[in-house]
């Protein structure tokens, strides 16, 4: 199952075991109803507010609607994990390093981020992210404030304050990231 279809799955097992329709899901998510079909078919690909709207009213996070189901385990092996293309951002891959099951209250993953690669534009939500910066470098932007971090680098900042990211270098960047409460 490609990542548009577990995206669009997780919505629809979500919205139906929560009894809504999807007139009901849009009315709370604040979107269109032709755009959820869209997205639970795989047809569509949603914005990051529109993720963000979409998560709340079903009583979940973002991270959540992208895993594909999994067991849980205590190790996590190379070669193994789960890999998504970052809707929310171009040229960016996640390496989730934990799963999401519910109870947790982190998420850990290695965003991978090619040169040029960048988020789409400023997020916000609750909660608290922690990163290291594994290889390369990046441009972090949080609450109107530029940092440059490169290798070795680490960053924390509130997640509520409005925050975005990118690769200027010529290399790709890997960043180990953390949030508390899951996000992605």
């Amino acid at each position: 199952m490609n990542e548009q279809n577990v995206l669009g799955h997780h919505i629809r097992q979500l919205r139906k075991a929560q009894g809504m329709t999807l007139r009901d899901l849009a009315e709370k998510a604040g979107c269109s109803e032709s755009m959820l079909s869209k997205i639970e078919n795989g047809k569509g690909n949603p914005s990051i507010k529109a993720l963000q709207g979409i998560s709340k009213a079903l009583g979940t996070n973002m991270g959540a609607l992208f895993q594909p189901d999994a067991a849980p385990g205590i190790v996590s092996h190379w070669g193994e994990r789960h890999m998504a293309q970052m809707t929310t951002g171009r040229g960016v891959v996640l390496e989730y390093l934990s799963p999401h099951l519910p109870g947790h209250t982190l998420q850990a993953h290695i965003h991978v981020v090619e040169p040029g690669g960048s988020s789409l534009g400023e997020i916000s939500h609750e909660g608290e992210e922690v990163g290291y910066v594994l290889t390369g470098e990046l441009e972090l932007t949080v609450d109107d404030q530029t940092y440059h971090v490169k290798e070795g680098d680490s960053f924390f900042f509130s997640s509520e304050l409005p925050h975005a990211f990118r690769n200027n270098g010529a290399v790709t960047a890997r960043v180990l990231w953390v949030n508390t409460p899951p996000t992605y």
